[in-house]
């Protein structure tokens, strides 16, 4: 399947991609539904398309890691060794075929997460933390993350992420102040607490203690780290391969089960029309300052209107391609905390097949004039 999608990616997509000066990954929280991301970075390397800048929320925050952690021939074969661990528990001897079926042993699945954690990932705290003590070190969470430190380390070099290289940025949040911050490697020496602290969603995982400061995960807050790129104050051209792991177009639901889910898909949906619709008005009104600037004679022009116009010249158009999980008919709300084996090689093949579709279009992954800012581009809606 890979080989005749990938036979239909034209050869040039390479080239059309270094046009920008940034390539960037974008990876949501979504739990189990991660392995989509893995397939959406190992798609975007056989095409030849590598990020120089990957960031991440929780689950994202995990993948990102491997890929910045790495050098390019490594990043599949550790990406895969993450999600083959963790997913490695095997509950059918024989998988069940048909949805209904499917639907039983997800939810079986998900039960066993629930009860016995997930290996290489988070384990359940005994005492449970219901019956421990206002205060006890573990009265705060559900599960043991030590396993994951464990794992990255394992997986993730992270001299090589602190070396620069590969920008990498990992949102979380204060738990004391509430406020969404960022550990990007540009101002933070990265190690596996900063990955884990992006990751660590209440109540099921401990917050992460950081130079004083206790960390949740950054879905608390906002699930994706795309404002944080469209805010930098350079501003260069950028390709932003966006992928989602939650949708918030949706169908009304019909019973309880699906209540659930919708809310959690709402919830958890990234706010992108809204961040980029936000951008589009800012990089609007920076044209026409610097368009305002220039009826100043230059006689007349101070230093600052001198900063503005050179900040708009070296500005750059943005190209989001939106990559966007669409769930299997049946898939529940467990569906992201579901670690089946099957469950993840077929996330990891739709993460495949949807780049491939996308890198395709040629004509989407092409620079776009200045004057339009940002522009997305979605294949799913398309199809639509």
């Amino acid at each position: 399947m890979m080989s005749s999608l990938l036979s239909e990616v034209p050869a040039d997509i390479k080239d059309v991609a270094s046009e920008y000066d940034r390539v960037a990954l974008v990876f949501q929280g979504g739990g189990a539904l991660g392995a989509y991301q893995a397939g959406v970075y190992e798609a975007l390397a056989q095409a030849n398309v590598e990020p120089n800048w990957v960031s991440g929320v929780s689950i994202g925050a995990i993948n990102s890691a491997i890929v910045a952690g790495n050098t390019p021939e490594n990043r599949i074969p550790r990406l895969r060794e993450f999600w083959e661990t963790v997913s490695g528990r095997r509950i059918w001897a024989v998988p069940p075929e048909g949805d209904a079926f499917r639907a039983l042993r997800n939810q079986m699945s998900a039960f066993v997460t629930m009860q016995m954690g997930q290996p290489g990932f988070f384990k359940p705290r005994v005492p449970n933390p219901w019956l421990l003590p206002t205060g006890h070190t573990n009265a705060t969470s559900l599960y043991d993350t030590a396993p994951l430190r464990e794992t990255l380390l394992k997986l993730v070099d992270f001299d090589i992420i602190n070396s620069g290289n590969t920008r990498f940025s990992v949102g979380a949040t204060n738990v004391r102040t509430g406020n969404f911050v960022y550990f990007d490697n540009t101002t933070h020496r990265i190690g596996p607490e900063h990955v884990m602290a992006s990751g660590a969603l209440p109540p099921a995982f401990p917050a992460v203690r950081i130079d004083g400061e206790y960390y949740w995960d950054g879905g608390v807050v906002s699930n994706t780290p795309l404002q944080w790129l469209l805010d930098q104050p350079d501003h260069p051209s950028a390709l932003v391969f966006q992928v989602d792991l939650f949708s918030a177009r949706g169908e009304m639901p019909r019973d309880m089960f699906g209540v659930i889910e919708r809310q959690k898909d709402i919830g958890y949906s990234s706010r992108t029309r809204y961040t980029t619709d936000l951008f589009r008005r800012v990089q609007l009104l920076r044209t026409m300052h610097a368009e305002a600037v220039l009826r100043i004679p230059e006689q007349l022009r101070t230093p600052e209107d001198l900063q503005t116009l050179e900040d708009y010249e070296k500005s750059g158009p943005v190209n989001i391609c939106h990559l966007i999980y669409q769930e299997k008919t049946y898939e529940r709300d467990f569906k992201d905390y579901e670690f089946s084996h099957g469950s993840m090689r077929d996330h990891w093949q739709t993460g495949i097949e949807d780049t491939l579709k996308t890198l395709r279009h040629r004509d989407w992954l092409k620079k776009p004039d200045k004057c339009d800012g940002i522009v997305i581009h979605d294949v799913h809606r398309l199809a639509e």
